[in-house]
């Protein structure tokens, strides 16, 4: 991969579907080598979003405050809003393309933005995302700091990963988040202590996305790149 542009929506939460448009015409986009590999750094208005793995009995059972969108990503329900900072690349892979291997790249990339803050990332089997590991001192259960979902159509990626910032986790009581009943969600500003802004975590996102994707350069900008529409509309159909 040569250059990575990313492109920061802004503060203002972005409404789910218009998040989810502009990806879609953005992975048409770069199919068909109109646009350079880019990724979107955005927040969202509050909004359940439901992966391919959804159950029926994943799903809320009164009215959660929030729309639910059944979208086309793996993974199973998470919620997405102000305070998270959502990252979605829509970036070309090598041949052959490694589903596993790049949800690894994509949790790297989150393990080496929070040791910036001190914090200790990992794995855990049979789980995607981000955790901390349990501190039965203080009583807390070992907690997911970062979602992850991806879909990877034509050798191009879409969706991406959510890191938890300074959003309020009482959203996700009003769910079972990824289906996981044992364990718990936090935030940096919650480990920390402190107020940590999605602005902050930003340019540190864009370095360690960029290196674990192996760009030569990165750059931002605040214009999203143009797809031309009746290219877009021909491989919409295709």
């Amino acid at each position: 991969m040569s250059e990575l542009s990313f492109t920061w929506l802004g503060d203002s939460p972005v409404p789910y579907q218009q998040g989810w448009d502009l990806q879609k015409r953005l992975h048409q986009g770069r199919v068909a080598g109109r646009v350079p590999d880019t990724v979107l750094l955005l927040q969202h208005e509050p909004v359940y979003t439901a992966g391919k793995r959804t159950g029926r009995w994943d799903r809320p059972l009164a009215d959660v405050g929030a729309p639910v969108y059944d979208i086309d990503r793996g993974g199973k329900l998470t919620w997405h809003g102000p305070g998270q900072l959502t990252v979605y690349p829509i970036v070309r892979l090598p041949d052959p393309v490694d589903v596993v291997g790049y949800v690894r790249l994509l949790e790297d990339a989150v393990i080496r933005t929070i040791a910036e803050f001190g914090l200790t990332g990992k794995r855990v089997e049979g789980r995607t995302g981000v955790w901390l590991d349990a501190d039965p001192d203080n009583g807390r259960p070992e907690r997911k700091i970062a979602a992850i979902g991806c879909r990877i159509a034509r050798g191009v990626g879409m969706h991406g990963y959510a890191l938890n910032c300074d959003n309020d986790v009482s959203w996700f009581d009003r769910i079972v988040p990824c289906g996981i009943t044992d364990a718990g969600v936090t935030t940096l500003s919650l480990e920390l202590g402190r107020d940590v802004t999605v602005a902050e975590v930003v340019p540190l996102t864009e370095r360690h996305l960029a290196d674990v994707l192996g760009a030569t350069s990165f750059r931002r900008t605040d214009a999203v790149p143009e797809v031309d529409e009746p290219e877009a509309a021909e491989l919409a159909g295709a």
